[in-house]
This record gives structure tokens, C-alpha cells and sequence, in this order.
């Protein structure tokens, strides 16, 4: 089994259809990983959701979001980057109530962990689906 990860970058405009193009990436990976269909299609609106409301927050002549989906053995990292305003591609009020909404039908619903951090003017947002069973939370 090949351990080195295996990564797609795509830098996209504002646009529905380009979210959508993120989510089916993260669809292929998902599939690959040999994921169960209703996991699948849950991880690709999870990464819609997140590109759309990331949209929001570009600013500058030349706004765009990086989104950068890996596959690791273990696990699919999804980080969408914007410059700009420090905000996660998610609201707040989604990451703070992630844990309570684990498994349930929320914007979020297709991912296992969600982390923020902002420095020297971007904001990324890192969305984790295990494969497998998720490890314990510290």
C-alpha cells in the first residue's frame, strides 16, 4: 500500500458550479477511500456548503479561494484558504456546535473534525473525514 498522499489544489472564483467541482474532488477521493455512499454524499455537500459560505468572505481585486483536498492513508484533509477578512469558511457557530451535531444532517455532517487558524492575512479552514474509525477527541 502507497503511504504518500496523494493531493489535488484547485483555486476557484466565486461561483456555485466551481463549489460544486471542490465537492466532487472531494466525492472521488472519498469514493477511492472506499467510504459507504451516504458517507460519500454527505462529505461532497459538506464541501459545497463550506466553498459557498467561504465566498462570502473574499475581499480584494482578485478574489479567490485555494482549496487543497489530500488523501492520507487514514484520512481526507479538505483546507479552503482565502486572504483576507480572518474567517473561517464555516461559521463560528457551526465549529462551536460541531460537537454536539456529530452525525447529524448539518452543512457539516460530512466531516470528523474542522480546525481554523489565520496568520499573515489568510484564513484556513481545515475539514477532516477519517476513514475508518476517528480517532478519540483530546
Amino acid at each position: 500500500m502507497n503511504t504518500e498522499p496523494k493531493g489535488i489544489e484547485l483555486q476557484i472564483d466565486p461561483d456555485a458550479r466551481l463549489a460544486a467541482a471542490a465537492g466532487g474532488v472531494a466525492r472521488y477521493l472519498a469514493e477511492s477511500a472506499g467510504l459507504s455512499n451516504e458517507e460519500v454524499s454527505q462529505l461532497q455537500k459538506s464541501i459545497v456548503a463550506a466553498c459557498q459560505e467561504a465566498f462570502e468572505h473574499l475581499t480584494g481585486e482578485k478574489p479567490h479561494l485555494n482549496v487543497t483536498l489530500t488523501r492520507f492513508s487514514d484520512r481526507i484533509e479538505v483546507a479552503v484558504a482565502h486572504k483576507g477578512e480572518a474567517s473561517p469558511a464555516v461559521g463560528l457557530d457551526q465549529i462551536a456546535g460541531f460537537a454536539d451535531q456529530l452525525g447529524s444532517s448539518s452543512a457539516l455532517g460530512g466531516v470528523d473534525r474542522v480546525q481554523f487558524e489565520a496568520r499573515e492575512g489568510l484564513a484556513v479552514t481545515r475539514l477532516t473525514k477519517y476513514v475508518g474509525h476517528a480517532p478519540p477527541l483530546a
